[in-house]
């Protein structure tokens, strides 16, 4: 599964989870040479907090900041093929309906062995974003764009009282770049993982949290 922390990516697993002869072997995840997860800027801790609370391995690739398009393929392809090595035959996203992105995807793929899929893809985000609460999902808005919405949601839990504040324009799920998100708990998590909002900072255009736990 590749695993930014976020919420779409732990419903994607939830949900891959749940079909019939599909076992996920792991997680995978991207890691700056700042110690934090590349894109949300979240310490790389939490997503170990979170792969330990899902009882789940974790494969994490070490890349520099800022890290050239052409290293980043081929590190993950590297990453890719060790995977694949060990058995794995698909690598999992929690992608919603960029096909620009799901394009990307598949064609990074394209020769590794490994299939993309994507088990939310096309899912309407309105009703995918009450899905995810109602099963539990649990989230807290870690980075966003402040040209997209305000960068006061940033700390606050994501929520339906959240969706409503930000309203049509936004898509609640974030996927056109609003706000990223760091899953706290959900189904598959044997314990909640502890998350605490100290502040924010600005990074490269975003407003991002400080993180404690």
């Amino acid at each position: 599964m590749s695993w930014s922390g976020g919420k779409d990516g732990a419903f994607a697993l939830a949900t891959a989870r749940r079909t019939p002869g599909t076992e996920i072997a792991g997680l995978h995840t991207t890691v700056l040479a700042t110690g934090e997860v590349a894109a949300s800027f979240v310490p790389r801790r939490f997503v170990e907090a979170q792969a330990a609370a899902l009882g789940m391995p974790l494969e994490t690739v070490e890349l520099p900041s800022p890290c050239p398009n052409d290293v980043y393929e081929q590190r993950t392809r590297a990453s890719w093929a060790r995977l694949r090595d060990g058995g794995a035959t698909a690598v999992l996203y929690g992608d919603l309906f960029l096909a620009d992105i799901r394009a990307y995807r598949e064609q990074a793929l394209a020769g590794t062995g490994l299939d993309a899929r994507f088990p939310l893809f096309g899912r309407p985000t309105g009703p995918l974003a009450h899905a995810m609460l109602d099963r539990g999902v649990r989230a807290l808005v870690v980075c966003a764009d402040p040209a997209r919405v305000p960068a006061e949601i940033v700390g606050r839990v994501w929520d339906a009282a959240l969706i409503r504040e930000l309203g049509a324009g936004v898509d609640p799920c974030g996927e056109n770049g609003e706000f990223h998100t760091l899953v706290t708990d959900g189904p598959g998590f044997a314990r909640p993982v502890a998350a605490r909002v100290t502040g924010t900072a600005e990074r490269e255009g975003f407003v991002t949290a400080t993180l404690d736990g």
